[in-house]
């Protein structure tokens, strides 16, 4: 079984900006010219159909020299995944996503093919569905899915969009309230708040933050710290300490 090899990103589009415009250098970089075809999911659309979602994906990276294939076109999705070169899962709703994904048995096609060697790309909904679960994602659970359960590509969580700001006159919880409820609730779990722009690269068994901005790292029993785009990762490789 291969390593698996995962380019995570917080978001699709940063301001000022076109449509994943600033992580055209790592994709090329990360998907390399051996691969030519990408089989894109676009479940995570809700307001846009899958065919709009899967047009625009097209078209930015057939600029990037890549072909889209949308797994919604395909006769069977589990096959077309066990065919797959390399597998891009889009943004949108976590929620859509993964009720989707279970509803036609595909997230264990997912994990097997990554697992077998498929790079996967993943951005906002498409970064939370590589985790254990989707519990650190920000969206509003507008459909329910058959289990909060995801890929499991990777052992820790992700929050992506990770926000340090709390409004003016807003006297709710912050974000990095909400992820301490789900450290206290969830011991042993690493959460990574990766910021807008950031990008988790895994491969060959290490982890690198892409990007400029650091990453605000969560843990049961110690204060959030930061981790800069230089900073060591590996132990997010491994299981986390329990308290």
């Amino acid at each position: 079984m291969a390593s698996p090899r995962l380019l995570l990103l917080s978001n699709s589009r940063n301001v000022g900006q076109g449509y994943l415009e600033h992580a055209a250098p790592h994709l090329t970089a990360f998907l390399g010219r051996g691969v030519q075809r990408l089989l894109f999911v676009p479940y995570a659309a809700v307001r846009v159909s899958c065919d709009e979602f899967s047009e625009m994906v097209a078209q930015r990276f057939a600029e990037l020299g890549y072909a889209i294939d949308p797994i919604h076109k395909a006769r069977s999705p589990k096959q077309a995944l066990r065919a797959a070169e390399a597998v891009v899962v889009g943004g949108g709703n976590t929620f859509q996503l993964l009720a989707t994904l279970h509803a036609k048995g595909l997230v264990e096609a997912i994990r097997d093919r990554v697992r077998g060697g498929a790079p996967y790309v993943g951005w906002s909904a498409g970064a939370n569905v590589a985790c254990p679960t989707v519990k650190t994602t920000n969206d509003m659970p507008i459909v329910e899915p058959k289990s909060l359960k995801a890929t499991g590509l990777v052992r820790f969580q992700i929050n992506p969009h990770y926000l340090d700001v709390h409004p003016q006159g807003h006297g709710g919880e912050t974000r990095e309230e909400r992820l301490l409820e789900y450290i206290a609730a969830n011991p042993g779990m690493f959460v990574v708040g990766l910021r807008e722009g950031s990008i988790l690269q895994v491969e060959n068994g290490a982890i690198a933050l892409l990007g400029e901005k650091s990453a605000r790292l969560f843990l049961h029993g110690r204060a959030p710290w930061e981790v800069g785009p230089k900073g060591d990762l590996a132990f997010l490789m491994r299981p986390a300490p329990r308290p």
